[in-house]
């Protein structure tokens, strides 16, 4: 990876004007567009129907991806890989679908995925002044419970027991507003087509986050709504008949999931001396563990491949950030807009005494949490185990309905109750030798980190090896069965406290550790850190107003650009590919193979067909699976990646290189009738 150019982001930047920033820089809330700036740059503004239509078209799935409507009878386009866990879950072993694919001749065949949530955005109201009325002044423990009881209240009030509405309180500007984003929720998704895991990942990791890019990296979902296909035929994104060429203006609509250009570059710093070697680390030690146990045979190869495929794409994307901190540029650039910012506050006497100690603060926390950083990922966790996961779940939920809303964990209120069920209740296959081999690496690493003396490590081990333990526990609990689950769910805490199964004991034994190590971590560090920032937001604000967007939340973003190549390595990096490039480049051989429906089809295709593009829109992780619009609001691509400089857009963006890449919408309109004859959805996608 070629080192980032300085990246200055816009909020902090020590400007005279805001306006100096890159017109196309921005994740952009829905009910703060610019659309004026749109207009400057591009000649088109979108209006407030513009951008009704857009955000009740556009679909977030709930457990981490994007994705939209495109037809009026609920079908969904998204990613492959973030359907991946439904189209594993539906595999077997005499019928994997993700090496072969999958369509829905008819609506009769199309599947239900078992832990699937679509959200719909609704409503946008501004509750800033409920939730700062209500942590104002406290500090410590009491601003915690504080902020959890407001947050719990608020969407209580929300969805009104309506288990069909998911309420999230949003904090933005790290504290400076709070949002109430409404939304209505489906569970009922079904899959509809997914192409071969070949071309939805031609190129494998060599290619994950490069370009030029050669994959067709889609998968459509239908929504259902008591039992019949929904009617979405208000709001849907309709496909373009043209592809979008150079130089064309281009919207995504998707939910970048986190970024941290408002950070304080204390911060920066403990991510790139602590969080990030750590985590890639870890991840490099799993990779190694997965690909060994997947060469051990076919099955295992097919049961490990959705958990490899996260476990590789997680390093290379740590690997880039890391670089990205690495390079001494970014943290520079955000100490002197730090700087400028700090020195603006000094200079008002009134603005120093409120605001003038949060960024010493902030460090001072995060010095602090570096002490106690590793007891706190290592015991309150899951142990990559999904069926301890489950048992820590059933546990804390007999207690926790026992309090009121406002006193509960944020997972178990009322309003979140409805996506827990759903992730109980799923009927995923669960694989216990996957299960074994994962949950016997955490427990090596949490003696590794925590050491063999320590009180909670001999809790969790006792006298057993962490193969011994592993294995007694899940050879040992009955709770891959669905219906034990069930009845557990419902269970009160004697029904709980009374379970002989090994699991249940497990989680019940540890969890008084657990909590007790997560409460200290949201008392002390993490109400330090809540305050801290929402000082320094506040600051921000009274000096540069709200000119700027926020940093990403999993929440609904627009951004605006076009297509447009780059320079790298000292060439110019043309942003549109063709069906004639993957040809080119395939070699017959993983990860350069095209699947058998490809070759076969190879002649009735239109080789100089787009294939894929890069666009200089601003996305980050969480992205993937956007809708790529027109100023017609109509798609010309499904954003699935970007390249590998825009790894450093956590941190700011560089609109001379970073660049999302999208599959374009002639290439799925060719492939979908070409290559998988797939009329039923061609037709409903229209001509």
């Amino acid at each position: 990876m070629r080192k980032n150019a300085p990246l200055i982001t816009l909020a902090f930047a020590a400007i005279s004007s805001l306006s100096a920033a890159r017109a196309d820089e921005g994740m952009w809330t829905l009910n703060v567009f610019p659309s004026d700036r749109v207009k400057a740059a591009y000649g088109f503004a979108p209006d407030q129907a513009w951008l009704d239509h857009v955000r009740l078209s556009s679909l977030r799935l709930a457990r981490g991806c994007s994705a939209a409507f495109v037809s009026p009878q609920g079908l969904v386009q998204t990613n492959h890989h973030c359907a991946q866990g439904c189209i594993s879950q539906l595999s077997t072993a005499t019928e994997d679908l993700v090496a072969r694919g999958f369509y829905a001749a008819e609506a009769k065949d199309e599947r239900k995925c078992a832990n699937t949530e679509v959200n719909q955005l609704i409503a946008i109201t501004d509750v800033t002044s409920r939730v700062t009325e209500a942590i104002a002044g406290k500090s410590g423990k009491v601003l915690a419970d504080a902020k959890k009881a407001i947050n719990a209240t608020i969407t209580r009030e929300c969805s009104e027991g309506n288990a069909a509405i998911r309420c999230d309180v949003v904090e933005l500007y790290h504290g400076g507003i709070y949002n109430l984003y409404r939304y209505r929720r489906y569970q009922d998704v079904r899959l509809v087509f997914a192409p071969e895991m070949a071309i939805a990942f031609f190129g494998g990791d060599p290619d994950n986050f490069e370009f030029p890019r050669y994959d067709l990296d889609v998968t459509y979902l239908r929504v259902y709504a008591d039992d019949r296909q929904l009617d979405s035929s208000a709001n849907y994104l309709r496909y373009a008949k043209a592809d979008a060429r150079p130089g064309d203006l281009t919207f995504t609509s998707g939910h970048p999931g986190r970024t941290d250009r408002l950070q304080t570059v204390a911060d920066l710093e403990f991510q790139r001396d602590v969080t990030l070697p750590r985590g890639l680390f870890q991840d490099s030690e799993l990779r190694g563990i997965l690909t060994e146990f997947s060469a051990t045979g076919a099955e295992r190869a097919r049961i490990a491949k959705s958990q490899l495929f996260g476990i590789e794409n997680s390093l290379k994307a740590r690997k880039g950030r890391f670089e990205a901190l690495v390079d001494p540029a970014i943290i520079k650039a955000r100490a002197v807009s730090e700087a400028a910012l700090r020195a603006k506050v000094d200079a008002d006497p009134q603005l120093h005494e409120q605001y003038g100690p949060a960024w010493d603060n902030v460090r001072g926390a995060l010095a602090e949490y570096r002490g106690m950083r590793d007891r706190h990922d290592y015991t309150d966790q899951g142990f990559r185990s999904r069926l301890f996961g489950l048992a820590k779940t059933l546990v804390r939920r007999a207690t926790e309905v026992t309090k009121p809303d406002e006193t509960r964990l944020g997972e178990f209120t009322s309003a979140n109750y409805p996506s827990l069920r759903q992730g109980v209740l799923s009927e995923a296959p669960i694989y216990p030798e996957l299960e074994k081999l994962t949950m016997t690496f955490a427990f090596t690493k949490l003696r590794e980190v925590l050491g063999p003396d320590d009180a909670f490590v001999r809790k969790v081990l006792g006298k057993e090896t962490p193969e011994a333990l592993a294995a007694a526990l899940i050879d040992g609990t009955g709770l891959a069965d669905v219906k034990l689950r069930r009845s557990l769910l419902e269970a009160d805490e004697a029904t709980i406290a009374a379970s002989t199964d090994p699991m249940i004991v497990f989680a019940r034994r540890l969890n008084p550790d657990m909590r007790a190590v997560r409460r200290a971590y949201e008392d002390d560090i993490g109400a330090r850190l809540t305050k801290s920032y929402g000082e320094i937001a506040n600051a921000m604000f009274k000096i540069y107003g709200t000119a700027t967007y926020p940093d990403a939340t999993f929440t609904l973003r627009i951004s605006y650009g076009s297509v447009k190549g780059y320079r790298q390595d000292g060439r110019d990096v043309f942003p549109v590919t063709n069906f004639g490039g993957a040809f080119a480049r395939a070699t017959g051989a993983d990860p350069f193979r095209l699947p058998d429906s490809w070759i076969a089809a190879q002649n009735s295709l239109d080789m100089a067909q787009s294939f894929n593009i890069a666009t200089d829109n601003d996305i980050i992780g969480g992205n993937s699976g956007s809708p790529v619009i027109d100023k017609a609001g109509e798609v010309v691509g499904l954003i699935f990646d970007g390249n590998i400089q825009s790894l450093g857009g956590d941190y700011g963006y560089d609109g001379a290189e970073n660049r999302a890449v999208a599959v374009a919408v002639g290439a799925l309109r060719q492939a979908l009738a070409r290559i998988y004859r797939a009329d039923r959805i061609v037709e409903e996608l229209g001509r």
